[in-house]
């Protein structure tokens, strides 16, 4: 004989094998996670491609777009994309010439400068695309789907590409495709993609064979870099962005055993000592707030370094808490600062810290 309650036990067995199937027993491999929700693939299906296939619907136009860049985006490209300070510039080298012929002319002419992105790119749904999803850079993906059309919008006209009065949207942006300035300047002939789904070749174009015959042992170094010169014109890693694929080698210290120069990484979040607690929290409100983006602790990226805001405003926490607020421009430099989205109490914090000197 069964009791009421071994009854219940049996009763309740089966039930908790096909709960446990069912969470943990989907996908390729049993017991290890579950599959994606539909939702959840939607929240990573964003990218959008050269045929526009995964662009959503929306418009902006280039005024719209103007007011959107001189608050979230001049900071670090310039009120005209400009700006090198923090990134390559976005604008410029293009001309109407371009434009008709789809090739960027001073592409190969050595004599330029440099080379913006829109001298480079050869897809609208690039520039499309990278906005939706990294920008600004300090927030990225808080662009709304019509706000990315304005700020692509703004910046085709920029480069010569549309109109003052244009309005971009999911409807005309394959038009704005053919004017492209270096839209015929991409070249897919190099078999890094399988077959010619994209256009490529179906072979690689090169049919060498490696030659590992007499081969060199090992490297003879015939002169070296006196140590005395290493550092004759100050720190290189100081002197360049720490943005970016270059960021110099700290030339005050040796070469290391491989004899490849010691490159300076960007700075670390500073280590505050567990007694300071009102500067520990400070220096934790800005990091939440991606404030170490643009400003060092002691060191001036985007904008100044906190110390030296400390030392151009003591005692005075309600103005600093006032232009953390607002953002301004004029006082640091030409790159304006936006209006931060914080709550007052955490402006207060870092204007109080601030006005104590920025004590760590």
């Amino acid at each position: 004989m069964f009791s009421s309650r071994k009854l219940l036990s049996f009763a309740v067995l089966p039930l908790c094998l096909v709960f446990s199937t069912a969470v943990f027993g989907q996908g390729k491999y049993q017991g290890i996670g579950r599959d994606a929700t539909p939702r959840e693939v939607a929240a990573w299906d964003i990218d959008v491609r050269p045929d526009f296939k995964g662009l959503p619907k929306g418009s902006g136009s280039v005024s719209q777009g103007q007011d959107i860049w001189e608050t979230k985006c001049a900071q670090c490209h310039g009120f005209f994309g400009e700006s090198g300070e923090v990134f390559n510039p976005l604008v410029g080298g293009v001309s109407k010439e371009d434009i008709v012929t789809g090739k960027v002319a001073k592409l190969k002419d050595s004599s330029y400068p440099g080379r913006t992105t829109f001298m480079k790119v050869a897809t609208i749904s690039t520039i499309w695309d990278y906005i939706n999803r990294a920008m600004p850079w300090t927030s990225p993906k808080s662009l709304q789907t019509d706000e990315v059309y304005a700020v692509t919008a703004f910046l085709l006209n920029l480069n010569g590409v549309v109109p003052d009065n244009y309005t971009l949207s999911d409807q005309n942006i394959a038009e704005v495709q053919k004017k492209m300035p270096n839209r015929n300047g991409m070249n897919t002939k190099h078999a890094l993609w399988p077959g010619k789904e994209h256009g490529g070749i179906a072979k690689p174009d090169t049919s060498n064979t490696a030659c590992m015959t007499n081969c060199v042992a090992e490297a003879k170094v015939t002169s070296l870099l006196p140590d005395h010169a290493r550092n004759a014109h100050g720190n290189l890693a100081e002197q360049n962005r720490i943005v970016g694929a270059q960021h110099g080698a700290d030339t005050t210290r040796p070469e290391n055993t491989s004899g490849k120069s010691v490159a300076l990484s960007a700075p670390a979040a500073p280590k505050v000592p567990a007694s300071n607690a009102e500067g520990k929290a400070a220096i934790a409100l800005l990091n939440k707030y991606s404030c170490t983006a643009c400003h060092g602790i002691d060191k001036k990226i985007v904008g100044p370094a906190y110390t030296d805001v400390a030392k151009k405003y003591p005692d005075k926490a309600d103005y600093l808490a006032k232009r953390i607020k607002e953002g301004g421009s004029g006082v640091w430099g030409p790159i304006p600062m936006p209006p931060q989205n914080l709550s007052d109490s955490d402006a207060n914090a870092i204007a109080r810290w601030l006005a104590s000197g920025a004590p760590r």
